[in-house]
């Protein structure tokens, strides 16, 4: 398995290529649509794995705290059902409109509310897929490098959290953050 990692404060943040379904951190990281009832990419995957609980608790909060969706860039949590990770945290990252739609800062809250929602219930790891890069369009090139510098600016500024982990499914995913990492933590 591919991975690189690098050290921010306490924290280690590592990149690897791999099935984020698979992770056995305390929380992964769902790249979800507003509707939280499932879908395709990432999202359909950890549905499909972490089973009907993990749906049970998406409902609950459509019900309860979010009847209209969960608005773009905000996160919630659930169970991890049958996931290895004890949790999942939902978010909603932009599509891409071309960049000139306010998706820079709405993907880095996306990125942010996880990582603050992770601290608050006393996660220690937490794995984060490449947010908004499959059927939402965006560049992979500047949502690499949203993704790390905003997670090592949380990292410089917040304890709590000893490892976050962005696991990237192709090889080329892998590459590209990569390739971004080595500027953003050299």
């Amino acid at each position: 398995m591919d991975q690189i990692e690098f050290r921010v404060g306490g924290a280690r943040i590592r990149l690897i290529q791999g099935d984020i379904t698979e992770m056995e951190t305390d929380a992964i990281v769902n790249a979800a649509n507003p509707s939280l009832m499932g879908g395709g990419g990432v999202d359909g995957a950890i549905h499909r794995k972490g089973g009907p609980k993990i749906l049970e608790e998406c409902k609950r909060i459509r019900a309860t705290e979010y009847p209209d969706g969960l608005p773009t860039g905000k996160a919630v949590i659930t169970t991890g059902g049958n996931l290895k990770a004890k949790y999942v945290i939902h978010t909603v990252g932009p599509v891409w409109r071309g960049g000139k739609s306010g998706e820079a800062e709405l993907l880095a809250e996306a990125y942010r509310n996880s990582l603050k929602l992770a601290v608050s219930k006393g996660i220690k790891t937490i794995a984060f897929p490449s947010i908004s890069t499959g059927a939402y369009g965006y560049p992979i090139d500047e949502a690499s490098r949203i993704a790390l510098s905003t997670v090592k600016d949380f990292l410089e500024k917040e304890n709590g959290l000893e490892e976050v982990v962005f696991v990237l499914f192709t090889k080329e995913s892998f590459e590209k953050y990569k390739e971004v990492a080595m500027k953003i933590f050299h």
